[in-house]
């Protein structure tokens, strides 16, 4: 297939979802343009690296997408682009992984730049024409119309993959101006979010201490994970495990204890000296570090007769979660109903990746992942619509930046 016979494609977003369509659709021959709002791509990726860049899980396709919504079109994309993929693909770029706690799957670097500068420079290489500063701003007609730092463009593409992000973290990009010209839209909510709690003044000492030895439960979600104490609230990769059920109206407890039973917090109580603080027959009797004694003497008084049942569920009282901005990603977006496959049923030849689509995710390698694989099927998909063969991606030579 030559340049000129080719579909011309378009991919908007330059985000994970946006720059895997545009390997894709670059692989197969397509000329390229990705359109990029910000200055630079990759900047919400760039800050998921910044303490570790966590790719995806090392587990089965099937038991990581059985973490995600059950909808048919991420599912599949799972099932094609899994956690093995994922590791291939970044050992591709010339990115070797390693598997850490939980499972959980890093670069060697442990950051995102070396691995997004490698992917950049293969794109380039193919041709793929990175616009950044140019802000989609709706339609006209067959074309995408963007604000550009030259004036108004409007660029006709016979296929184009929208990868424009969710609606937080607005200072990387995401900001959901898109749902101005794309929809129905279900509304956005925060998700991995944050809890705000309003602190009673001893408190403040204890702000920026991280809270370990715990378990959290919320609805059907019980997890062990660390978070932190903030002037804001709780924050943390724990309190982001039970977000999603907290902001659906789900009571929080935690677990101060989880590796003791009640009766044994009992008895070991009733050993300590009698002449003991409360705080010291805690401390010396049951170990309790001083995040989890503070979080007993916020959330606990008055205290009970029997402390055991509280020390084994102690119930958080907080204002919700923290504002949308704020958030690691959202829930709501772009619906799947108004989607065939992933390609809009009323604008034909195009089609939505990522983050703007209407599913939710924990963190742990799970979003990036997501993003990655819609961003892949969109872009087979648009090839298939076009009757373009699909590329045989496993071919692609080791990239170096």
């Amino acid at each position: 297939m030559s340049a000129a016979t080719a579909p011309a494609a378009l991919v908007i977003g330059a985000g994970p979802a946006g720059l895997m369509a545009a390997e894709v659709l670059s692989a197969a021959g397509l000329p390229l343009t990705v359109a990029e709002q910000m200055p630079t791509a990759g900047r919400k990726f760039l800050m998921a690296g910044r303490s570790g860049l966590n790719l995806t899980m090392d587990t089965d396709a099937a038991a990581f997408a059985a973490v995600l919504d059950p909808v048919p079109a991420l599912q599949a994309a799972i099932a094609a682009f899994g956690p093995a993929e994922v590791m291939a693909w970044a050992r591709g770029l010339g990115q070797e992984v390693f598997t850490g706690s939980a499972g959980r799957v890093f670069p060697v670097a442990m950051k995102a730049s070396p691995l997004l500068r490698a992917w950049l420079a293969r794109l380039e290489r193919r041709g793929v024409a990175l616009r950044t500063r140019w802000r989609w701003t709706g339609w006209d007609g067959g074309a995408a119309r963007f604000d550009t730092p030259q004036g108004p463009r409007a660029v006709p593409a016979d296929l184009t993959v929208l990868a424009c992000g969710g609606a937080s973290w607005r200072r990387l990009g995401s900001d959901g101006a898109w749902t101005a010209h794309a929809g129905p839209v279900a509304p956005f909510a925060p998700a991995n979010v944050g809890l705000a709690v309003e602190w009673s003044a001893h408190m403040a000492r204890h702000f920026g201490r991280p809270v370990k030895g715990c378990a959290l439960a919320a609805g059907p979600i019980a997890t062990r994970g660390e978070f932190v104490i903030s002037a804001r609230g709780l924050e943390g990769s724990g309190i982001y495990t039970v977000s999603r059920a907290v902001r659906d109206g789900a009571p929080l407890t935690v677990d101060l204890c989880p590796d003791r039973p009640e009766a044994d917090i009992r008895a070991r109580l009733a050993a300590a000296k009698p002449g003991d603080s409360l705080s010291n027959r805690l401390r010396k009797a049951l170990r309790l570090d001083p995040a989890r004694l503070a979080l007993l003497q916020e959330f606990g008084r008055p205290f009970p007769a029997d402390l055991a049942p509280l020390l084994k569920a102690l119930p958080i009282r907080h204002a919700g979660t923290r504002p949308l901005d704020e958030a690691i990603s959202t829930a709501g977006g772009l619906r799947f109903d108004a989607l065939d496959g992933l390609m809009l049923r009323d604008r034909l030849g195009v089609f939505a990746a990522g983050e703007m689509l209407d599913w939710e995710a924990p963190t742990g390698g799970y979003l990036i992942t997501a993003c990655l694989a819609t961003g892949r099927a969109a872009a087979l998909q648009a090839l298939d619509h076009a009757g373009v063969p699909a590329p045989d991606l496993a071919a692609a030579p080791v990239a170096r930046a």
